[in-house]
């Protein structure tokens, strides 16, 4: 039986594919630090496995993957990392608590379940990880720098292991998407250049059928809309500053 765990699941994109997966009969596992939406997704999903969570504490996630895992025989399937902070702004007009907090959740936290799920995705046949990267992790993007940041931290992090743990079998990838209509999008009280520009092209759910489509053919990096596909793609062939003009363009105020 396949099982999912995902991170930040109470709401966005970490709930669309907590309703996806589970639709299709995946045993569904779900983590978020607020309880109360949690709590009413997993009553929604049938009563399933759901615990209160910050990623950013350690001995929290040891625990949490200890507790999911010893219901599947040790096992797991598919990490789907998405809990994760987004602040629009002017870099130096939010503070660094802020930014420090961005890096924290984005970077550490992920790296943390990564770290202490490696046994039990060891133990599992075709097991896999994946990270929920960004379009903004491609070229640095103005007015979500920390953000950005660590998004380049997670695109370094999947790189890597994917070529590291291919001696254990375990499969390594991220999404890359621009900017998705989500809770923590429209929370924000700063429109950048660049999203007014572009506009909110993709919904949760869109992403959520990304997700399922790399737990079946996983590939390092899974941009998504063609827009950012272009961008992808040519910069995979193309030098370094065509990027850079391009992002200018989208971001000038």
């Amino acid at each position: 039986m396949n099982n999912i765990l995902i991170t930040g699941a109470a709401s966005g994109i970490g709930a669309a594919t907590a309703r996806l997966f589970h639709s299709r009969g995946w045993k569904v596992g779900l983590l978020d630090i607020n309880h109360s939406a949690l709590a009413e997704l997993a009553a929604e999903l049938g009563g399933v496995w759901h615990a209160e969570l910050d990623v950013a504490d350690p001995g929290a996630v040891r625990e949490a993957l200890a507790d999911f895992a010893a219901l599947h025989g040790g096992q797991l399937r598919l990490l789907f990392n998405c809990a994760g902070l987004l602040r629009l702004g002017h870099f130096e007009e939010i503070s660094l608590e802020e930014h420090a907090r961005i890096l924290q959740i984005n970077v550490l936290g992920l790296l943390q379940m990564t770290h202490a799920a490696f046994p039990y995705l060891k133990a599992t046949s075709g097991a896999q990880v994946i990270n929920m990267g960004s379009a903004s992790g491609l070229y640095g993007t103005p007015h979500m720098a920390s953000y950005s940041a660590s998004k380049f931290a997670v695109r370094g992090l999947t790189e890597a292991l994917e070529l590291e743990w291919q001696r254990h079998g375990i499969r390594v990838g991220d999404l890359m998407p621009p900017f998705v209509r989500t809770p923590m999008v429209d929370s924000q009280h700063f429109e950048p250049p660049a999203l007014r520009r572009l506009g909110v092209k993709l919904r949760a759910e869109d992403i959520a059928a990304a997700v399922w489509l790399q737990a079946g053919q996983s590939q390092v990096h899974r941009p998504i809309h063609w827009l950012f596909k272009l961008m992808y793609w040519s910069g995979q062939v193309s030098p370094a500053w065509v990027n850079r003009l391009m992002m200018r363009r989208i971001s000038r105020e």
